[in-house]
């Protein structure tokens, strides 16, 4: 992204709140962010993150910065949240360095479950404001008429493309998830390979803190060891590294999930992988997890009884 391409706004925002002008640009992603990764003229580089206010922001940015102060490893939020126009709009430092770690064995998931454990545990300490609406891909508690959460511009589509057992799974690992009676609590909804960057075999950095979603502790966990592996297009690992995943996570929190608990952990795998083929089948390609998810889902389902 050339430098002259960057938002009217943005120069005169670094001047306001951080103290200085934008020099050169680093990156620019779009996802559901537009996230600038700037050199400031004084030689500081920083990420600014804009996106829609929908009102779930402001407890993201806190707890990110609550994790933070704490230790944990994630970028340090160096601005409140500050509105432009329909948009809000945060700096943060810039964390550069570290790998992915590829691969969805179960030993691959012990890791990534270890991180979740600790993060989960951090967040626990952490008082905000739910941040509701939750995500799309974990909004499996929506009011909305029908199975999906109500997104117009997928809405508006013509459904006919999205498989029949991708439908009945998700519908089946929805109801058993609305039938539960667990309290919600504050978690990381998109931990997915790609939002993490490992470095001498140690967790470096862990990205994505607008994904903070206000469900039950077992819903996060079964959703996080379903993506844990997740690069780009949709994914299901092995069911015995889900397994995998879930046992180290109570291992490592010190608490046993109870049978009700476990069901939904499954359940919630499959929710997450269904909303992503599906999304997927309405743009017009198929992931491998197309066929991952027809080959599990009986198994998955009887372990959620669901």
């Amino acid at each position: 992204m050339r430098f002259d391409d960057l938002p009217d706004w943005l120069p005169a925002w670094c001047l306001d709140h951080l103290g200085d002008r934008p020099a050169g640009v680093l990156f620019r992603e779009q996802s559901m962010s537009t996230v600038f990764g700037l050199r400031l003229a004084g030689g500081t580089d920083v990420v600014v993150k804009a996106r829609p206010d929908d009102g779930r922001a402001g407890s993201c940015v806190t707890a990110q910065a609550r994790l933070a102060e704490n230790g944990f490893p994630c970028a340090r939020p160096l601005t409140p949240l500050v509105a432009v126009g329909p948009l809000v709009v945060h700096a943060e430092e810039f964390r550069p360095g570290g790998e992915v770690l590829r691969g969805d064995t179960p030993d691959i998931a012990v890791r990534y479950a270890e991180v979740f454990a600790r993060l989960m545990t951090a967040l626990a300490n952490v008082a905000v404001t739910p941040p509701l609406p939750n995500p799309r891909w974990v909004r499996w508690d929506h009011t909305d008429p029908g199975l999906w959460p109500s997104i117009e511009s997928l809405d508006e589509m013509d459904q006919s493309p999205v498989p029949a057992y991708v439908m009945d799974t998700a519908g089946r690992a929805r109801r058993r998830m609305l039938a539960a009676d667990l309290p919600c609590v504050l978690g990381h909804a998109d931990f997915e390979a790609h939002n993490l960057r490992w470095l001498d075999q140690q967790v470096w950095t862990v990205h994505d803190w607008d994904s903070l979603a206000w469900q039950p502790e077992a819903a996060l966990v079964g959703a996080a060891s379903a993506v844990f592996p997740k690069m780009g297009p949709a994914t299901l690992p092995p069911i015995e590294s889900t397994e995998a995943f879930l046992a180290a996570y109570q291992d490592i929190r010190a608490r046993l999930f109870t049978a009700e608990e476990q069901q939904v952990a499954w359940a919630a795998s499959l929710w997450t992988a269904a909303h992503d083929l599906r999304w997927e089948a309405l743009h017009g390609y198929t992931a491998v997890s197309g066929r991952a998810l027809r080959t599990q889902a009986a198994e998955r389902l009887r372990r959620a009884n669901a």
